[in-house]
């Protein structure tokens, strides 16, 4: 099972469309807020901090060359060509490698795995914007991915996120500049409950091994100049011990 060509051409047309600057995409905000701290929270639960890593819907790269600087090997994947091809031109000294990749296929997930082994897993509000008969094929991808050592850290917008969205969208005078686009190409992020995060996970055969909360920054600010903030939850799994 592959994800729907109507999904992964509005993905390339958003990423095509999408300006090559940092911080033009809406959650393209800097690593400090994002990644940095993430990593904060992950990184004790890591086994093995010399295993790949890997950022799951890279996107521009922007916490991928974070990462980049922090382990050994780092591979960007995500679904977009065109997403990639950002990412490779805002990294000319290839300090990550980056490559096409169907998280939802089963043999593209098992291809992965045997050729970089156990790996570590960053994934940042992937799973909302998964179509939803998709989602628990993705987290299964993951677990083949992170094998028996590795250890995956998702960060995923909290169901308290969704009015917040809606607000902004149906503003008078229209959504953000940098939230209008993903409306416009139809990936609009869906609603994931709560309590399926843990239900995919489990199904999977992963375990929950830290959780929390921690607002999701964006790149974009509201009309009175604060920066729009996102409630999410945080979760590293890995298998069950």
């Amino acid at each position: 099972m592959s994800v729907t060509s109507r999904y992964r051409e509005a993905w390339e047309g958003f990423w095509r469309e999408a300006p090559e600057e940092q911080g033009a995409v809406f959650w393209d905000a800097e690593p400090a807020l994002t990644a940095g701290r993430h990593l904060a929270l992950f990184e004790a639960h890591l086994t093995d901090p010399g295993l790949a890593m890997v950022d799951l819907g890279c996107g521009n790269g922007t916490q991928t060359r974070f990462l980049a600087d922090r382990f050994p090997r780092v591979v960007g994947v995500d679904l977009s060509a065109a997403a990639l091809d950002h990412a490779r031109h805002a990294d000319p000294a290839g300090q990550a490698t980056y490559r096409l990749f169907d998280a939802v296929e089963k043999t593209g997930a098992e291809t992965l795995h045997a050729e970089l082994g156990d790996v570590n897993i960053y994934m940042r509000g992937v799973l909302h914007q998964t179509e939803p008969d998709d989602r628990q094929q993705l987290v299964n991808g993951m677990a083949t991915l992170v094998g028996e050592r590795g250890r995956a850290f998702l960060v995923e917008l909290s169901q308290e996120a969704k009015p917040v969205l809606m607000g902004l969208a149906q503003s008078p005078s229209g959504p953000p500049p940098k939230l209008a686009p993903i409306f416009r190409h139809g990936i609009a992020p869906g609603e994931v409950a709560d309590d399926a995060v843990p239900e995919f996970l489990r199904a999977a055969g992963l375990g929950i091994l830290a959780s929390g909360e921690m607002p999701l920054i964006t790149a974009e600010y509201g009309s009175d100049g604060t920066r729009i903030e996102l409630p999410s939850k945080w979760v590293v799994a890995g298998r069950a011990v």
